[in-house]
Order: C-alpha cells, then structure tokens, then sequence
C-alpha cells in the first residue's frame, strides 16, 4: 500500500510527463475515487494540461473496455441524490450539466419513477416534521422548499396528501 502512495503522490508533481501511461494513470485514479461522466473526466484531464488529442485516445480506451460510462455514471448519481431527498427536475439539470445524454437521464429517472411521491414526502417530513401546516403561509414555505428540491407539482402535492393518508390510518 505504501508503494501504491509513492505511486499516485508522484502523479500529482505539477511537472508531469505528458505520457499516455500518466495521463491513463490519472484518469484511472479519478475515476477510482467515483463514478465520472465522460464530459467530467474530459474537463479534469484538460484542467491538469494534458494535450486534447491524448486525453481522447484515453476516454476512447475507456470507453471500449467500459471503465467509463455516463449511463452508469447517470444511475449511481440519480440513486445517490434521490436517496438525499432530490427530485427528478433538479437531478435532471445536474446530470444535463455534467454532460450526460438526455436519452439516459430519462431512462434513470424512470427507474425511480414509482419512488419520487414518497421521497417528496420524506423531504418534507425530515424538514418540517410528520404536522402537516394548518396555515397557507407555512404550506406555501413547504412547497417552495419542495419545488427547489427539484420535485414536480404533481409530487409536492402528492406529498401532503400522502401525509393525510399516512395520518388517517394511524
């Protein structure tokens, strides 16, 4: 393990080689850490002064042994953010943001379609408490807060009328 740090602290010598062996080693140890869009790892690699014509043959060789793929990039990012209580619309701008196809982004947000009125609900409930608000001003504050989470009308108000079913039955 010792050796593996020598090996990857020397990577980081702002000096480096413009080889395919340190560029291929670096973009391996970016995307070690986590899932990279393709657009991602481009824009690392580019931000450490490597020649666009090298780092093309790398994300090519990454891409043909699948090491790199936006659509499991889009998966794991989608499951990650739904889970910290973010909606469709605002995961959807974020993964548009880091490059990611349209096509794939609604292919993982359809995954977890069947999921989006209860996690609305449980962003509301782990903000504001299992009380639904009596008053309009406070319901309004709610539903803000919801919408800037990324979730749709449709969900926000799924979310309050799931707290009424969830109340009625206890």
């Amino acid at each position: 393990m010792i050796i593996q740090r020598k090996f990857w602290t020397n990577l980081k010598v702002s000096n480096h080689q413009n080889t395919n062996i340190s560029l291929y080693a670096i973009a391996m140890k970016l995307m070690a850490r986590r899932e990279r869009s393709e657009t991602e790892l481009r824009q690392k690699l580019i931000a450490r002064d490597f020649d666009s014509c090298k780092i093309d043959k790398v994300i090519d060789d990454l891409l043909s042994r699948n090491l790199l793929s936006d659509k499991r990039f889009a998966e794991a990012y989608t499951k990650s953010r739904s889970r910290k209580g973010y909606g469709p619309v605002r995961i959807k701008n974020e993964l548009n943001q880091r490059g990611v196809n349209d096509d794939i982004v609604q292919i993982c947000l359809a995954n977890e379609a069947d999921q989006w009125e209860s996690r609305a609900f449980s962003a509301r409930r782990k903000k504001f408490g299992i009380n639904l608000p009596s008053e309009f001003k406070e319901k309004a504050r709610q539903m803000r807060f919801l919408e800037y989470r990324g979730f749709t009308t449709n969900q926000i108000n799924s979310a309050f009328d799931f707290g009424l079913s969830d109340l009625e039955q206890n």
